[in-house]
């Protein structure tokens, strides 16, 4: 059964010797010079390195002027509908962070997930930003509450709420365990058939501040992925009979199912650049990526290629040149030895 941390312990050991992802016994103290997980040390330069802010972001009243005058009806609702699924990931994943902190035993994890959630929070704020600044205050609820007057996105909320709340109301380790594959499925899958909206308009030179926008939270999202991936094999290594394949796909799969409902629902096929057949490929193309990051087999082996190639064309806000949708996520190498200094980054 695990057991979440207590504040203060004078009887915890913080010897890396003993430390352990989750189910470790810790004084409390966040004792950083010494880390078991290099990884990571090296994901706290790239996540601190990402710092941004959403009022930094220019051109959103430009945004405005398209919104209203060149994007279709079948656009403006895409947009509406795609902004509330959003909100409510970042805002659902800000709540829960913390509870899953609460039973990570290694502080150095522990201090990324705390980073996490603040770029989570930061999200929402951008996506608070771009509502205040492109659409009329009268539709900003419209968007926030979208899911009240659209089955298909309530359903969906409710469904990766409810997984929170049954490990928040009876946290055994198999609950755990679902929350922590919950949290990889959201960050690795949901978020990205939305992205690739903003994407498309931006391609047709449509909303370019609301896709820097966008590209800034994909940006943090991907190492919100790579913390994950991380977390999910070290429980693998140290905690063998909580770790599930069976779990992770059968998660996997009905993410997949739930994204190309919702996206072939919120998009319609009158969109340029995006429909069901491309959201079908890309959402295969993707859980197929995310399985390999875990060491597991496709789930689609047919869907072997991104169809959306023109999404190459954009890239990160600071003009890295790696494609954030066909290359995997940074590979942090997994701790060999039982000894590291914070301070040798």
């Amino acid at each position: 059964m695990i057991e979440k941390n207590k504040v203060f312990d004078p009887k915890g050991e913080d010897a890396i010797s003993k430390r352990t992802i989750i189910k470790g016994h810790t004084t409390g103290l966040f004792q950083l010079n010494l880390t078991k997980y290099t990884w990571a040390k090296q994901m706290y330069q790239v996540m601190i390195g990402n710092f941004w802010v959403p009022e930094k972001v220019m051109g959103l009243k430009e945004d405005s002027i398209v919104f209203h005058k060149d994007l279709t009806p079948e656009e403006q609702k895409a947009y509406k509908g795609i902004l509330s699924f959003l909100i409510f990931l970042d805002s659902i994943q800000t709540v829960n962070l913390p509870r899953i902190s609460d039973y990570v035993t290694a502080p150095e994890v522990n201090l990324l997930l705390a980073i996490q959630t603040y770029q989570e929070a930061i999200h929402s704020q951008a996506y608070a930003t771009m509502l205040e600044t492109i659409v009329d205050s009268n539709e900003r609820d419209e968007i926030y509450y979208f899911w009240k007057n659209d089955k298909v996105l309530l359903k969906r909320n409710e469904y990766i709420g409810q997984i929170y709340q049954d490990f928040l109301d009876n946290p055994t380790d198999e609950n755990f365990f679902d929350t922590i594959v919950a949290n990889y499925v959201l960050e690795s899958i949901y978020f990205y058939n939305g992205f690739a909206f903003f994407d498309s308009l931006a391609d047709q030179g449509k909303m370019l501040a609301s896709e820097r926008m966008i590209a800034y939270i994909r940006r943090d999202e991907l190492t919100h992925v790579t913390l994950f991936v991380n977390m999910m094999l070290n429980m693998k290594e140290e905690f063998p009979k909580l770790y599930s394949e069976d779990k992770i796909y059968d998660l996997m799969k009905i993410a997949v199912e739930q994204e190309i409902t919702w996206s072939k629902h919120i998009l319609g096929d009158k969109i340029p650049g995006i429909n069901g057949d491309t959201t079908e490929a890309y959402t295969h193309w993707l859980a197929n990526e995310r399985l390999a990051l875990l060491g597991m087999k496709p789930l689609y082996p047919n869907a072997t290629e991104n169809p959306y190639k023109h999404l190459e064309r954009y890239q990160t806000p600071d003009d890295d040149k790696s494609n954030f949708f066909e290359t995997t996520v940074i590979n942090y190498t997994q701790s060999t030895g039982l000894k590291g200094d914070w301070d040798e980054v």
